[in-house]
């Protein structure tokens, strides 16, 4: 990873400012080989599993949370095919997707809002000839390649059937990219919106047929890489701090420390649950620490920021830390937001106090 990690050093402000590099991203990513990290050998990939695929994205947020984002969507749809009943479809679409010759778009941010009961789908579907017939939009997906992509989406049948996740390619007709939208940060990422006008899609190219029922199997692996943004770019800042404290008389270096051990902990908590399987059927408790990490992101921008004093806001002097606070900025926005997390977690606790004092009835 030498390479790459020279690469995002070098580009890590340009890719968060400006889109001229936008290309090059996955490329980069591919080039290393990272791209097939967690994946098994079997479908091509380096071996290992999800676990794998959270620290390198952590790794790659370290730099740059620019390429982690992009890394982030190519993996999870790497993830979807993965875990598709639909193997025909992983196959035909998992080696250009390893090599990084296809960038695949994770669009499930508004179907993991539809899980926790957040937001209705945005794409309805008619029946057509065994596939479906689409129409309706996303308006933030990530990784859209302006050579070309393949996008996941959950879609709602106008029959009253369960939603379903469909694979959409870019060079289908009706699929429309809107110009990358106008962000503050990650502009390198390829960040846009997509409207679908009587899209076809086939069965071939439909990732599960039962939304509600697959969802909630990929939704720890879907939110553990997201994490990896947070833990990554968390571990960037307390090592900035750090650095900077060692030897000072700023006092700062106990609650650096404790903070960076706090850290570990939850990541390891992160780890154990996405492999045991429990997140599956404890939701709750992965919002929980996903929320935690976020926090700790913000504490620890603030410990970096305290340890910098005066020369953060001194062009000269910044040392990635202005662009580490836009990129922080957007970790507790991006979905499932905080916000939504929260909502979520409240929700699920009045259903539980209402459980609990029907039992006691």
């Amino acid at each position: 990873m030498a390479q790459l990690k020279e690469w995002l050093h070098t580009h890590a402000d340009q890719l968060d400012q400006s889109p001229a590099l936008a290309e090059n991203v996955l490329p980069a990513l591919a080039g290393d080989e990272l791209l097939r990290t967690g994946v098994p050998q079997e479908h091509g990939g380096a071996g290992g599993d999800v676990r794998d695929a959270i620290h390198a994205i952590a790794k790659v947020a370290e730099q740059s949370v620019t390429a982690a984002f992009v890394f982030w969507g190519q993996r999870c749809f790497i993830e979807f095919m993965l875990q598709s009943p639909n193997r025909a479809l992983a196959e035909r679409r998992l080696p250009d997707l390893l090599t990084g010759k296809q960038a695949g778009a994770s669009g499930l941010s508004n179907a993991m809002k539809f899980l926790s009961g957040i937001e209705q789908l945005q794409i309805t579907a008619t029946r057509q000839d065994g596939g479906l017939l689409l129409d309706g939009g996303l308006a933030w997906v990530t990784n859209l390649r302006k050579a070309g992509f393949v996008a996941a989406a959950a879609v709602a049948p106008n029959d009253g059937a369960p939603p379903a996740i469909v694979a959409f390619d870019s060079s289908w007709a009706g699929v429309q990219r809107s110009e990358d939208l106008d962000l503050i940060a990650l502009r390198g990422s390829n960040t846009a919106s997509v409207k679908l006008a009587a899209v076809t899609v086939p069965a071939a190219d439909i990732i599960s047929d039962n939304a509600t029922a697959w969802l909630p199997q990929v939704r720890p692996a879907f939110l553990g890489m997201q994490c990896g943004l947070s833990i990554g770019l968390a571990r960037a800042s307390l090592a900035q701090a750090a650095s900077i404290s060692a030897g000072s008389r700023n006092q700062l270096t106990p609650r650096i420390s404790a903070l960076q051990e706090t850290l570990e902990t939850a990541v390891t908590t992160l780890l154990a649950g996405v492999h045991d399987g429990r997140f599956q059927s404890q939701a709750p408790a992965m919002f929980r620490l996903r929320i935690q990490l976020a926090e700790l992101l913000q504490q620890a921008l603030m410990l970096e920021l305290q340890a910098m004093g005066g020369r953060a806001y001194l062009n000269a002097e910044q040392q990635g830390f202005a662009r580490r606070w836009r990129e922080s900025s957007f970790i507790p926005i991006v979905t499932p937001s905080l916000t939504q997390l929260q909502a979520a977690l409240q929700q699920f606790d009045s259903q539980q106090l209402s459980s609990q004092q029907a039992a006691q009835a």
